[in-house]
């Protein structure tokens, strides 16, 4: 995993996207904070005032109501603002309060109508024979109850080099999938790269593909079939992510009323293959 280094980051230049890609806790949390104080400071500003008829001479908890009321504009009727300095105080709250209902209605829609793919990953990569070919190997599924349309993946690997000038640089080289499209992906997809001679992987051992310390990454693209916008994931492997001589235990079997059946209990699962892999032999 690569950290930034040196990279100026500005908290308020994309507010909006980090709080749209936020966690649901970590967005309620804030805003329930942030209204708790809100009300806290204006209730201040109206015991400073004294402009509030029907509320008991330095009630905290009467101030505190109150701005309660006018944020949400409820007003029930008992306690009402008399003095200059106490309307003044109501007229600013009810502008927050229309300002910050309106910016969090806009984030509760987006997060929610905001398409997002839930896609399962298997744990690791195998690297095993396949049709009496080398090949890596993984798994994935979609965790939703629709399809995804026109799906579309793309594998590399990121490996560090030395050029013949002696530098050390990162570079990233295509992997062919056997099938990288898939007009319906519904339930699971295992991505299969043929270790032929045009593949970088191609005499590689497991040695020395640690050696090389290389990022298997993939992405995945296409049309959530609900909302017909494009949705995306991306993973990883690395290091012990990638499993030698190992294949994917079957996923798929037969239910007792005769329908076909996949289970996902055993779908990171992994046993020994038949044969082991030849995949190091140039």
């Amino acid at each position: 995993m690569l950290v930034s280094i040196g990279l100026e980051r500005r908290p308020f230049s994309d507010l909006y996207h980090y709080w749209l890609t936020a966690s649901w806790t970590r967005v309620l949390t804030v805003l329930i904070a942030l209204y708790l104080v809100v009300n806290a400071i204006f209730a201040l500003g109206f015991l400073a005032t004294s402009g509030i008829d029907g509320a008991r001479d330095g009630s905290f908890s009467d101030a505190y109501f109150f701005s309660v009321q006018t944020l949400a504009t409820i007003g029930y009727g008992k306690m009402s603002p008399v003095s200059l300095p106490a309307h003044l105080l109501v007229t600013l709250e009810s502008f927050c309060g229309l300002i910050g209902v309106a910016m969090a209605t806009g984030l509760m829609f987006a997060k929610f109508a905001r398409p997002t793919a839930r896609i399962l990953w298997s744990r690791v990569a195998v690297i095993s024979n396949h049709e009496g070919i080398p090949s890596l190997m993984f798994r994935v599924a979609n965790e939703r109850g629709n399809a995804v349309v026109e799906a579309q993946m793309r594998l590399g690997v990121l490996s560090y080099e030395t050029t013949v000038e002696g530098d050390r640089i990162r570079r990233m080289h295509d992997l062919k999938l056997m099938r990288g499209s898939s007009a319906v992906f519904a339930l699971s997809w295992l991505a299969i790269h043929q270790i032929t001679p045009d593949s970088f992987l191609y005499g590689k051992t497991e040695e020395s593909l640690h050696a090389l310390n290389l990022e298997i990454f993939v992405s995945l693209t296409g049309l959530d079939g609900t909302f017909s916008q494009t949705i995306h994931d991306r993973h990883s492997y690395v290091g012990d992510e990638i499993v030698w001589g190992q294949r994917f235990k079957d996923i798929l079997g037969d239910l007792p009323d005769g329908r076909r059946g996949v289970n996902y209990q055993v779908f990171h699962d992994t046993e020994p293959a038949l044969r082991a892999s030849a995949a190091a032999a140039p």
